[in-house]
């Protein structure tokens, strides 16, 4: 048994520019008393090629983390704790808002110089993680889609993709020197969750490594992985 369950991750300020900072809320339940914080991390696949282009957007430690179900946010400077206790709320558990200190509040955008030109359009991969006692026990892969939002660039890439594209001379923009003029759209409903078996603080049963969607989503309980072989970043390890 998890003593950390995620009940909730939303994608803020999506979809957003390319160079726009990642923002999210994420509300999970804490089961029982922990001596340690929770380390979370945001990483961008650069591409499915290799694990060499994946970028750690933003890391930040949270807590001390209180029972109950708490939630905070990645999208404003905090220099300190903040508890919100709403104990009306829920008979069994109190729900608290908590705040990371000295933190930004924002996970930077991927710098676009170590992504490979060829992935910087099209379809990628965002993974939340999150660690306890640096053992990672959550991964949360989302999918990426960047296109251009200019429409004139938008139709010359588009026109790249024909069939006779190369008899018609339609040739595709150089992606890096329209950074500026790129979009992205997080698919924020469609989580993919992968669980580890980790040892925590107390002699509660251990949960079995396992991947899920969020059920609150509607999600399946189980579905193919984000990213084709020969790079899976969700399956896992042993």
């Amino acid at each position: 048994m998890s003593i950390i369950n995620i009940q909730d991750v939303t994608v803020l300020a999506n979809p957003a520019n390319f160079t726009d900072p990642y923002l999210f809320r994420i509300t999970f339940e804490c089961m029982a008393p922990l001596t340690e914080d929770l380390e979370w991390k945001l990483i961008y696949v650069g591409s499915a090629e290799s694990e060499s282009f994946d970028q750690e957007l933003d890391t930040c430690m949270v807590g001390p983390v209180p029972v109950g179900v708490n939630s905070f946010e990645f999208e404003r400077i905090v220099l300190d704790y903040v508890q919100v206790c709403a104990g009306a709320i829920d008979a069994y558990a109190h729900h608290f808002l908590l705040l990371i200190p000295a933190h930004d509040g924002q996970a930077a955008a991927p710098s676009p110089s170590r992504i490979p030109p060829s992935d910087l359009i099209g379809v990628t991969v965002i993974l939340l993680t999150c660690a306890y006692a640096e053992q990672e026990f959550v991964r949360i892969g989302y999918y990426v889609n960047t296109e251009y939002g200019d429409a004139d660039l938008k139709a010359q890439y588009d026109a790249s993709l024909e069939e006779d594209a190369l008899q018609k001379g339609n040739v595709a923009p150089d992606p890096t020197k329209h950074v500026d003029k790129m979009v992205r759209s997080v698919l924020g409903d469609k989580p993919r969750v992968t669980k580890f078996n980790i040892v925590w603080d107390t002699s509660l049963p251990p949960m079995p490594s396992s991947n899920s969607s969020f059920p609150s989503l509607g999600g399946p309980e189980e579905s193919g992985a984000l990213v084709p072989p020969p790079f899976n970043p969700y399956s896992a390890e042993s």
